[in-house]
């Protein structure tokens, strides 16, 4: 009888030392969660010890959510399960939280799946609800994405026109999913500024008026389809650049020059080559003079010796 209770007492000792492991470890956030009112139960942290998620972030996570009044039970609801799928997908459960926070005091319509999806879709979902609330300006063009300070266009005129913008976009989370990113913005705003330029009759017109800039720009819907909504287009600088209107003229003049004495140059070529071969024909034509020359004492003689060469003198009876 005595060695049943030993055993008994070993198996409940060794059943009551997990127990007591188990409370070390997660009774201060038990104690934190229950004292919160979050919905956190012993059975939730044994799920969690076991699935090897950040238990600590998970109920600090429950606690904001609850201490905000979010709904924390139902489907749609801020729950645990949840909360552990999502930090086990890889996504950062206190940036979304920390989202979904900020963006109910700022009154904007984010609930966990869209926070969620926001950021296992590699985008910072906290970052772009404070775009949402305070835009944020983006430089055009931006030196540290395409090494150049100014955009350079050209107006009708042939007047450079050296521009800097500067283009004020907020969040737009409807699209953030799929929407084009900041480089789409900058590049489509590039475009539309040398466009504008380059339909302008001078640049004069441009220097006097840049707002005429901003408005064609902005009447174009530039924002389709990207992650930002835009909310100004401003003209930071505009420097006057060089004249390659004039410095275009010139390059044409110089090859059409260059053009004109190679023609010349080719003309005085084939003059020469036709010289050179009247010179030829000449040589040759003398040539053949000599020879016919040569031919007449041979033909004297040869008349000669066949008697066709009558003397005259003897014919007249001398």
């Amino acid at each position: 009888m005595d060695i049943f209770l030993v055993i008994l007492a070993i198996v409940a000792g060794l059943c009551f030392l997990p127990l007591v492991w188990f409370v070390l470890r997660y009774g201060r956030l038990w104690l934190m969660a229950y004292s919160s009112k979050a919905q956190v139960g012993f059975i939730d942290f044994i799920k969690m010890h076991f699935l090897r998620v950040n238990t600590s972030q998970i109920v600090d996570a429950m606690i904001q959510a609850k201490q905000a009044s979010f709904t924390c039970a139902g489907v749609r609801g801020i729950t645990i399960d949840r909360l552990t799928a999502h930090a086990l997908s890889n996504g950062n459960v206190p940036r979304v939280i920390d989202a979904i926070i900020s963006a109910q005091k700022a009154q904007i319509d984010l609930d966990f799946d869209r926070a969620a999806a926001i950021d296992l879709a590699g985008r910072d979902v906290l970052d772009a609800v404070k775009t949402s609330v305070d835009p944020k300006v983006i430089n055009c063009p931006d030196p540290t994405r395409s090494g150049k300070a100014t955009l350079s266009a050209i107006s009708k005129d042939g007047i450079e026109l050296r521009v800097r913008a500067r283009v004020t976009v907020r969040t737009n989370l409807e699209q953030l999913i799929g929407g084009a990113t900041e480089d789409t913005v900058i590049a489509r705003v590039g475009e539309s500024i040398i466009s504008s330029i380059g339909s302008a009759a001078t640049h004069k017109e441009v220097l006097e008026n840049p707002d005429m800039i901003t408005r064609n720009v902005l009447s174009r819907g530039l924002d389709a389809q990207t992650a930002f909504a835009i909310v100004s287009i401003d003209i930071a600088d505009v420097d006057v650049g060089e004249n390659i209107g004039a410095r275009l003229m010139a390059d044409q003049a110089e090859a059409d020059t260059r053009v004109a004495r190679a023609a010349a140059e080719k003309k005085r070529a084939e003059a020469i080559a036709q010289e050179q071969l009247m010179k030829a024909q000449v040589a040759e034509n003398r040539a053949l003079v000599v020879l016919a020359e040569a031919e007449v004492p041979h033909a004297l003689a040869e008349t000669f010796r066949s008697g066709n060469i009558i003397d005259g003198r003897r014919d007249s009876g001398l």
